[in-house]
């Protein structure tokens, strides 16, 4: 079977959910025995998401092959269980810096370069790249942005062509838009959705199916309606109502048929109906939690969830696993000290120190940290965490003064945490950090290797400073043991706290490697942990 294209758009605002959409009609898919990935476009002129602040768009998601990309990403692996790579995102950026390349090699032969079709072109080949490869039967492509923003054009402009290019049947255009409802009117409103297919069927795409956001049901007279004004049939208007959980999604895109619709407008061979228990289990023991827990959440950006996606996904996994509600308070490390760190942190079950760079915050998470290990509550460390874990036992335990991270004080006496040494040449941000799978090896007896159970594990990396070797032994001396070690370079990897009830800190980030059904081992222990401690008060 050919390759068959879904790209799915949006229109009216940003924020829609086209990723989740996306998603849930891929897990559909998959659950019906199809092969498929997911791939997203972003309008953006950053070659990746890598240099962005998280304010700006999120955290930024690694892949295993050490792509930074879009946190969408994320929901992609966490859905589908297998991972994506540095094909899954592509950027305007990357397009454009690709091309200006050719260019200067002289790969166009002296012709004049222009968006069509030389950007067209390579936006096309990109969106063909994966289904070339074989593996898949279907390829959803998520174009970023709204229809009708300049940027999204020549993306939109790819689409038209390839539509074109592959024939009737082989690709499929899926609109996410807006029916907002008018409190004052008491009625919901067609109009957004009539002008943002208006502007996308303008640029000479007309969309197969519309799934229609809405805080309120979108009845029958409203749905024809729609379908009469915006060219598609009415069962082909799909409902997206706002869920409990994003993990409803695919059950409700299922009761709305979407996955029918697309096999319907593909022509694929209908297989079996989509296998879900697994899915509706998982969903079981979220929505019927039998304990529960109180989790701090220490970093720099807690203003903006999505800057913590994955590790906020993570609890949500991790608690179902443990048929545990996980109630994930976040706390702005800038706002914590030595005089409120226990009123604060008291009542918690379990405090979590988020990733991050920079200064901003970092004494913060120092003071949260001495108490934590002070008080007995479990605690896990995650890059940055693990970081400021060090430097705030070689402080207040190994009693080095001034002890800290060559990132915060490049003139300490004591860097516990130093630049790697092939780092320290580097002046290009984007892209040149520690980044993607690597090996650690556990030490047997270690709570690292209780909680693994094995002795070799694989996990995603993202940052320049390390662990400063020299110091291990007077830690390990000091009862602040060394459980994970990369094998190739001798780099420490996890940290553990002897005489603690559980106490880990890791350089690396379990939280994008965990899915619906495969929590992350790290994440379920820590919440069994912090299970045991709340009955232990």
């Amino acid at each position: 079977m050919a390759t068959k294209y879904i790209f799915v758009t949006g229109g009216v605002t940003s924020s829609l959910g086209k990723g989740i959409i996306s998603a849930s009609l891929a897990k559909l898919l998959q659950a019906r025995g199809f092969s498929v990935t997911i791939q997203k476009f972003d309008p953006y002129i950053n070659i990746d998401p890598g240099t962005l602040n998280p304010y700006e768009h999120g955290e930024c998601f690694v892949t295993e092959d050490g792509a930074e990309t879009d946190l969408d990403l994320g929901h992609y692996e966490r859905y589908l269980n297998i991972p994506t790579s540095q094909a899954n995102n592509v950027t305007t950026g990357r397009i454009y810096n690709h091309v200006i390349t050719q260019e200067r090699e002289g790969a166009y032969l002296g012709k004049t370069v222009q968006v069509i079709p030389h950007i067209t072109d390579e936006i096309k080949r990109r969106m063909l790249l994966l289904g070339q490869s074989g593996e898949f039967d279907i390829v959803v492509t998520e174009i970023g942005g709204c229809v009708g923003d300049i940027e999204s054009l020549p993306f939109i402009e790819a689409v038209r062509q390839l539509r074109w290019e592959l024939g009737v049947h082989e690709s499929c255009v899926i609109h996410l838009t807006l029916v907002p409802y008018l409190k004052a009117a008491g009625e919901l409103k067609t109009k957004p959705t009539q002008h943002s297919v208006r502007d996308l069927s303008e640029a000479g795409v007309q969309p197969d199916i519309l799934v229609c956001r809405s805080e309120h049901p979108i009845p029958s007279d409203l749905r024809r309606k729609i379908a009469l004004f915006c060219n598609v049939k009415q069962n082909s208007v799909i409902e997206s109502l706002d869920a409990e959980t994003i993990y409803d999604v695919p059950l409700l895109m299922r009761k709305e048929k979407l996955d029918e619709r697309v096999i319907s407008k593909l022509k694929l061979p209908h297989k079996a109906d989509p296998n879900l228990d697994s899915w509706k289990e998982f969903l079981g023991r979220l929505k019927n939690p039998t304990a529960e827990v109180n989790i701090a959440l220490i970093g720099k950006y807690v203003e903006l969830p999505d800057a913590y996606k994955s590790i906020i996904e993570s609890f949500i996994h991790a608690g179902a696993a443990n048929e545990c509600k996980v109630n994930l308070k976040t706390f702005q490390s800038e706002n914590i000290n030595p005089d409120n760190v226990a009123s604060l942190l008291g009542s918690m079950d379990a405090v979590l120190v988020a990733p991050g760079f920079g200064e901003r915050g970092f004494q913060g998470k120092l003071d949260s940290i001495k108490y934590i290990r002070e008080s007995n509550i479990p605690f896990l460390g995650i890059c940055l965490g693990m970081q400021c874990a060090a430097v705030e036992f070689a402080r207040n335990v190994l009693g080095l003064e001034n002890a800290a991270s060559t990132e915060m004080n490049p003139e300490t006496p004591h860097p516990i945490i130093d630049m790697m040494a092939d780092q320290k040449e580097i002046t290009q941000k984007g892209g040149t950090m520690r980044l993607g799978a690597y090996t650690c090896e556990l030490k047997k007896g270690s709570k690292a290797y209780s909680i693994y159970g094995k002795a070799k594990i694989i996990e995603r990396h993202r940052h320049r400073y390390e662990f400063n070797n020299k110091y291990i032994a007077d830690f390990e001396k000091a009862g602040m043991v060394a459980s994970g070690i990369n094998p190739d370079t001798g780099l420490v990897e996890i940290i553990e706290l002897q005489n603690h009830r559980w106490f880990v800190a890791v350089q690396y980030h379990p939280e994008l490697k965990s899915t619906v059904l495969n929590p992350h081992p790290l994440f379920v222990k820590f919440i069994k942990a912090a299970i045991d401690y709340a009955k232990s008060k």
